[in-house]
């Protein structure tokens, strides 16, 4: 159980250390993950960004993430071929909703002044942050679009998360980083003590501190 966001974020930093002088990348996914991701990114003295990602339920089902769309230059959607099937999805359906919450994922941007888009991944370590994952949907998404961005190594820090997500999530990068994988899982908010809602102005807040200069990528 963690206190906050902020305490999870100095105990993943410190096992994180490895990364320190790396060169490394600290990419945050919003809004959650912003406070947890910050307190890696001072402690290794690494440049922060974020990288938003949004589920696309299906039709009439919009918990049932029928796929997960993530920012960036291609855009990258990660499709879930199951429930794609079972609720006889279409592609347009898809291709129209991405194209909604891609719009909308770029005035959430200008609100959080991050920027026009994520900066340059290309050749750097990256470690990608949230407060917990639960089903890893979101995650995936975002670790296929940091692939295709041609980051040269991708570590998944996150305070909490269930033991078979892990286990799936190792697979899909070059590190894992998890403090906490309880057998019961019921939410990721269930494993703080404060959970409270993170504001626009709060992740603004902390990016115009500790964001990378989109400009030189460095």
């Amino acid at each position: 159980m963690f206190n906050d966001r902020t305490e999870a974020g100095r105990q993943l930093a410190e096992r994180l250390q490895a990364f320190a002088g790396q060169d490394a990348l600290v990419i945050a996914l919003p809004r959650g993950g912003v406070p947890v991701a910050v307190e890696v990114a001072k402690a290794l003295e690494a440049p922060l960004d974020i990288l938003q990602v949004r589920k696309i339920g299906a039709p009439g089902q919009p918990e049932l993430a029928a796929a997960a769309i993530a920012e960036g230059n291609p855009p990258h959607m990660v499709r879930n071929r199951e429930i794609i099937t079972f609720f006889d999805v279409s592609e347009a359906y898809l291709e129209t909703t991405a194209a909604d919450m891609l719009a909308a994922m770029a005035g959430r941007r200008a609100e959080m002044g991050a920027g026009d888009g994520p900066v340059d991944l290309h050749g750097r370590p990256v470690i990608l942050v949230d407060d917990g994952i639960a089903t890893g949907a979101t995650a995936k998404a975002a670790i296929t679009a940091i692939r295709a961005g041609g980051a040269m190594r991708i570590c998944l820090a996150v305070p909490v998360a269930p033991p078979e997500t892990i286990i799936d999530m190792r697979r899909l990068v070059d590190d894992v980083v998890c403090l906490e994988t309880p057998e019961y899982f019921r939410a990721v908010g269930a494993h703080y003590c404060n959970f409270g809602q993170v504001s626009t102005a709060e992740v603004a807040a902390i990016l115009q501190k500790n964001r990378v200069s989109p400009s030189s990528g460095r």
